[in-house]
C-alpha cells in the first residue's frame, strides 16, 4: 500500500508508491483512484503531461491556472531529480505566500499531489530529467499564469544562482505574486 504523507501546506501530499522488483526490473502502481480517494484525494485527472529537460538547472514555473480551469496536479519524476516548489496563492489562506520544497526523484520514487490554489515549479538537479504530471483540468492558454520564481515576497531558496538557470522567456519575465490576478 502506498504511503501518503501530508506536507506543511494543507492539501499538499507526498506519495510513496510501492515498487516491486526482481531480476527483470520492477513494477509500480503509481496511481489508483480508489486508493487515492481512501486517502483523501478525490481529484479526477483529465490530462497527462510530461516534460524532458536535457540539462541540469532548467527551471519551469511557478505555474498555475486560474478558475474555472484551476488544476489539481499529481507530479513525479521518471528519470533524474528535481527541486520541486509549491506556493500557496489562496489569498484568504493562513499559509498564503508560504512555500515548501521537496526533492522528487526516480531514485526516491516519490510523487506529490498539489491541489488547486497553489503555484508549482521545479528545477532540474540532473541532466536528462523526465517529469510527468496528471492534471484535473484541461490546459487553457487564457487561464494559464506564471508567478516570478524569485519574487522577493516569497523568498524561495532555490539551490542554483539565477545566472546558472535555464528557463523560458515566459518564466524569465513573470510578474511577482502581488501583480498576478490568481482568482483564488
Amino acid at each position: 500500500m502506498p504511503l501518503f504523507r501530508p506536507l506543511a501546506l494543507e492539501g499538499v501530499v507526498e506519495i510513496l508508491p510501492d515498487k516491486f522488483g526482481d531480476e527483470r526490473g520492477f513494477f509500480s502502481e503509481t496511481y489508483n483512484q480508489k486508493v487515492f480517494i481512501e486517502n483523501g484525494i478525490d481529484a479526477v485527472f483529465v490530462q497527462d503531461n510530461q516534460s524532458f529537460s536535457a540539462d541540469k538547472g532548467v527551471l519551469r514555473g511557478l505555474h498555475f491556472q486560474r478558475p474555472p480551469f484551476a488544476q489539481d496536479k499529481l507530479v513525479r519524476v521518471v528519470s533524474g531529480r528535481v527541486f520541486d516548489v509549491v506556493v500557496d496563492i489562496r489569498s484568504n489562506s493562513p499559509t498564503f505566500r508560504k512555500w515548501i520544497s521537496i526533492e522528487i526523484s526516480s531514485e526516491k520514487w516519490n510523487q506529490v499531489f498539489i491541489p488547486k490554489g497553489f503555484a508549482h515549479g521545479f528545477l532540474t538537479l540532473d541532466e536528462n530529467t523526465l517529469f510527468l504530471y496528471k492534471v484535473s483540468a484541461l490546459y487553457s492558454k487564457y487561464h494559464d499564469c506564471t508567478v516570478k520564481f524569485d519574487d522577493p515576497s516569497l523568498g524561495i531558496s532555490w539551490p542554483f544562482n539565477r545566472s546558472q538557470l535555464i528557463m523560458s522567456e515566459k518564466d524569465a519575465v513573470a510578474l511577482p505574486l502581488s501583480e498576478v490576478e490568481t482568482g483564488f
